[in-house]
């Protein structure tokens, strides 16, 4: 059966599929609309699942704000060429202004969505995924309830977005602060906000490196007391190297290894603990002042802190709330 160019054009806008895949699905449902319409529907469902082992490195991040509450939401897909169609970005906005119609405080939640086509959100990211022919995830969500929220799109390139709620007004701050979340990457508002998982692993990784600091700075004084240059021997492939090019002797080297394991047994067994803990505790204050948001340099003024730049504004202003999202490894 022939189809017009008319219901041609009209199922395309309906559901965004290719004009060839629009042409068969009508002359299959000899031009039943619906009944082309459902088979699309089904068929992009397969091409979907047929592509979920691939991985989805590029996408896009939308985040928007309304009176009490703010959103962001992510969908990924293989890559930026997808990522940067108008269907797939129009798609994501319909996600998040329903989700934040709904004020949804879960991805689950998100993923239920009832959509203006009928689906819920998850099945129409599928359904999308589909028509593109690339593997597509909803795959983040966050969202801050209440006032004073300031959202910041990096660049506007719909790959990382943040939010930062304050205590009260000030937008302008606030925007700078999100702007600082999105460059600094903190884990935290404040030290005693981060996990004490996180805390303990980072004290056991300070601990470690200051050992190893220790060990390796008594053993290299005594290389050089022996007239070794200690770059010479830092590694089994140096000695070798080095000795080949007739920089240090196979004499040397032996006296090297026999120094270094010697010297590193020996100030292991009798480094001071106390110092060890109180470099470790000074590691940990940089990894917080690093990691924690209030006590970050502030990426315009690196003179003070996220928190006195606040308080330029206002001794009563600080942050209460921040979230961010980016598909980019960081």
């Amino acid at each position: 059966m022939a189809v017009s160019m008319e219901d041609i054009k009209k199922l395309r806008a309906l559901t965004g599929a290719g004009l060839a895949d629009v042409k068969n699905a009508l002359t299959e449902a000899e031009g039943d609309m619906d009944k082309a319409k459902e088979l699309l529907r089904e068929r992009g469902l397969a091409i979907a699942a047929k592509r979920s082992d691939r991985e989805t490195s590029n996408g896009c991040v939308l985040v928007k704000k309304t009176d009490g509450f703010a959103a962001m939401v992510a969908v990924k897909c293989e890559t930026d060429f997808v990522a940067n169609g108008k269907d797939f970005i129009a798609l994501v906005s319909e996600i998040l202004d329903a989700a934040i119609a709904a004020r949804c405080k879960s991805l689950d939640e998100v993923k239920a969505l009832k959509l203006a086509s009928g689906d819920d959100a998850a099945t129409a990211v599928q359904h999308r995924s589909g028509i593109s022919g690339e593997k597509m995830e909803l795959d983040g969500y966050n969202y801050i309830e209440g006032n004073n929220v300031e959202i910041y799109n990096h660049m506007n390139k719909n790959i990382l977005c943040t939010m930062v709620q304050t205590n009260k007004p000030a937008a302008e701050q606030g925007h700078a602060v999100a702007m600082q979340v999105a460059a600094m990457k903190p884990i935290a508002l404040k030290a005693d906000d981060v996990p004490q998982t996180v805390v303990d692993e980072e004290i056991k990784v300070a601990v470690e490196k200051t050992k190893q600091e220790q060990v390796q700075k008594a053993v290299e004084a005594a290389l050089k007391k022996a007239g070794i240059n200690p770059a010479h021997v830092d590694s089994e492939d140096h000695m070798e190297s080095n000795c080949a090019k007739g920089w240090i002797t196979a004499e040397d080297v032996a006296r090297a290894k026999e120094i270094i394991a010697k010297v590193s047994a020996e100030k292991s067994a009798n480094l001071p603990e106390q110092m060890i803990q109180n470099i470790a505790k000074g590691r940990l204050n940089k990894f917080f002042k690093e990691s924690c948001l209030l006590n970050q340099e502030f990426i315009q003024d690196s003179s003070k802190s996220v928190t006195d730049y606040l308080h330029d504004a206002d001794k009563e202003l600080t942050v209460t709330c921040f979230k961010r999202f980016s598909l980019k490894a960081d």
